[in-house]
C-alpha cells in the first residue's frame, strides 16, 4: 500500500541514556548514582554486569555522534547524569561535568542534529537515595536545583527538554517491586516518589521558562494500551484498573491536574494508601504539575493484556506466540501505537507528541561476514512508523520520532544481555557495528526528507 511521506519539518532521532552508555562512573568527580549501588549488589543484574564502561560513551562520544551523522537523523535525545553534574545531589557543583555537556552538544549543533536533552533518566545520586530518595519530598527541589545549573549552562543552545524519563519505571519499579534501583518493595512509598517525581516536573517546568523562555518544555511517559483478555466483567474491570495505575496515574495529573479517582480507591482497597488517600498531596501540588507542556513524549514498546485470576485479582498476560516476542517477551503489537496516539488525541488536551522511544531488544550478532541481520528489528520499525502515520493521518499531531536505541547499552536489571541498538557493541573491544536495521533506518530517513518517500 502507498502512503504519502511524513511531514518534511517530521524529526528524525536517535535516544540513549546517561547511565545505560557512558561508562566512566568514577571519573572526573562524577559521584555515584542509585544505579551503580544497584549494580554492584549482588543478584540485582540478571547477568551479573555493570555500567561501570557501557559504551564507553564518554571517551567515544566524537565517534557516536558521527554514527549519527551516517544515519541522518536531524535529532539525538540523550540525558544528563545528575552524579556528574552535582556529585552530592545537592551543592557544590562539578565544572567537568557541565563541560562533557556543553563540548557534545556543541558538537551536535556543529553537524547540524538538534540536541534534546532529558534532565533525568533514573541515575539519582546516592547520597539523595540514603535520605529517603524520591520518597522524600526534598528530593524534588534537589532536583530543581540540579536542573538550573545545567539549563543555565545550556539554555542558550539547547532548545527541547525533558524534565523526566517514564515516571512510572521511577516510581513503581524502583520502589515498588524492587526490579529497580533502588529496589524497594514499598507500595506507598513508591506512591509517594509517583508525586515527587511530577513535582519536580512541575517546579522545573516553571525553572526552564524562566531562564530559557523560547525553549520547550515536556516529560516523556511509557505508556501501555491496557485491553481485557475477554469480554467478561471481571476481564474488563482489570483492564480498566491496569490502565489506572499504569497510564492514567500519570496521564491524568499532568493533561487534567487531578489524580483518577478510580483508582485512588483501587490503591485504598489494595491497602497500598491509607483510608485518607493522598495525604502527601499539598495545596497548589497539582496546579504545578499540571502546568502547560510544549509537547508530550511517549515511549511505545507493547500492549498489556489484562484478566483476572483465581483469587480475583489481575493479572496481566502474553497471549501471542512465541515467534512474536521480542527478547524483552514483549509482544510486537504496532496496532497498540496507532490506538494509544490516537485516545491521547480524542481523550485529553494533549500538546503535540513525539515518540521518544520505540525499538525492540533482538540478540542478531555479526555473522561470518560481519553483517548483523537483524530483520526481525527491521520489521519492528517498519510496523511502529506505519502506524504512527496512520495515527497522523488521523489527525494526530506527532512532530517527530526516536528510535530506541543508538547503541546496544546496559539494559538495566537485565544487564548487556538485551540489545536495543542499531549498532551493535562488542564490549570488549568497543567495536561499534551497524546492523541492517541502520542501514534500513538511514535509508528511510532520506527516502521521508529528501523526497517525501512513500513507506
Amino acid at each position: 500500500m502507498k502512503r504519502k511521506g511524513f511531514p518534511a519539518d517530521f524529526l528524525w532521532g536517535v535516544a540513549t541514556s546517561s547511565f545505560q552508555i557512558e561508562g566512566a562512573y568514577d571519573q572526573d568527580g562524577r559521584g555515584e548514582s542509585i544505579w551503580d549501588r544497584f549494580a554492584a549488589t549482588p543478584g540485582r543484574v540478571a547477568d551479573g554486569s555493570n555500567a561501570r564502561v557501557a559504551c564507553d560513551h564518554y571517551h567515544r562520544w566524537r565517534e557516536d555522534i558521527e554514527l549519527m551523522r551516517e544515519l541522518g537523523v536531524g535529532a539525538y535525545r540523550f540525558s544528563i547524569a545528575w552524579p556528574r553534574i552535582v556529585p552530592g545531589g545537592t551543592g557544590p557543583v562539578n565544572e567537568a561535568g557541565l563541560d562533557f555537556y556543553e563540548a557534545l552538544v556543541d558538537r551536535l549543533l556543529e553537524v547540524g542534529i538538534k540536541p534534546f536533552v532529558t534532565l533525568y533518566h533514573w541515575d539519582l545520586p546516592q547520597v539523595l537515595e540514603d535520605r529517603g530518595g524520591w520518597s522524600n519530598r526534598d528530593t524534588a527541589a534537589a532536583f530543581v536545583e540540579y536542573s538550573t545549573h545545567v539549563v543555565k549552562r545550556l539554555g542558550d543552545r539547547v532548545s527541547s527538554w525533558v524534565t523526566h524519563n517514564e515516571p512510572w519505571c521511577i516510581a513503581t519499579l524502583g520502589y515498588e517491586k524492587g526490579a529497580h534501583a533502588p529496589g524497594w518493595e514499598d507500595p506507598e512509598r513508591a506512591l509517594r516518589a509517583a508525586h515527587h517525581v511530577l513535582l519536580s516536573h512541575g517546579w522545573t517546568n516553571e525553572m526552564i521558562r524562566s531562564y530559557a523562555p523560547a525553549a520547550q518544555v515536556g516529560i516523556v511517559l511509557n505508556l501501555t494500551p491496557s485491553m481485557p483478555a475477554s469480554e467478561s466483567a471481571a476481564d474488563v474491570d482489570a483492564a480498566r484498573w491496569f490502565d489506572g495505575q499504569f497510564n492514567r496515574w500519570f496521564l491524568d495529573p499532568l493533561l487534567r491536574g487531578s489524580y483518577p479517582a478510580d483508582s485512588v480507591q483501587d490503591r485504598i482497597q489494595q491497602g497500598h494508601l491509607p483510608d485518607d488517600g493522598l495525604s502527601f498531596v499539598r495545596a497548589g501540588d497539582l496546579k504545578a504539575i499540571a502546568r502547560p507542556l510544549d509537547f508530550l513524549g511517549v515511549n511505545y514498546y507493547t500492549r498489556a493484556v489484562l484478566h483476572t485470576d483465581g483469587e480475583g485479582k489481575p493479572e496481566s498476560i502474553v497471549t501471542a506466540p512465541q515467534d512474536e516476542l521480542t527478547d524483552m517477551g514483549w509482544e510486537l503489537y504496532p496496532q497498540g501505537l496507532h490506538d494509544l496516539l490516537v485516545r491521547l488525541d480524542r481523550e485529553y488536551d494533549c500538546p503535540p507528541i513525539y515518540i521518544t522511544e520505540n525499538g525492540a531488544a533482538y540478540s542478531d550478532g555479526p555473522d561470518d561476514a560481519g553483517r548483523v541481520r537483524d530483520t526481525r528489528r527491521v520489521e519492528y520499525l517498519r510496523t511502529h512508523l506505519a502506524a504512527t502515520q496512520r495515527a497522523m493521518a488521523a489527525g494526530v499531531d506527532v512532530r517527530g520520532y526516536f528510535a530506541w536505541s543508538l547503541l546496544d547499552n546496559f539494559e538495566w536489571g537485565h544487564g548487556i544481555a538485551k540489545r536495543f541498538g542499531l549498532y551493535w557493541i562488542d564490549y570488549a573491544s568497543q567495536q561499534r557495528i551497524a546492523k541492517d536495521s541502520a542501514f534500513w533506518y538511514r535509508d528511510f530517513i532520506q527516502a521521508n526528507t529528501t523526497a517525501q518517500g512513500a513507506m
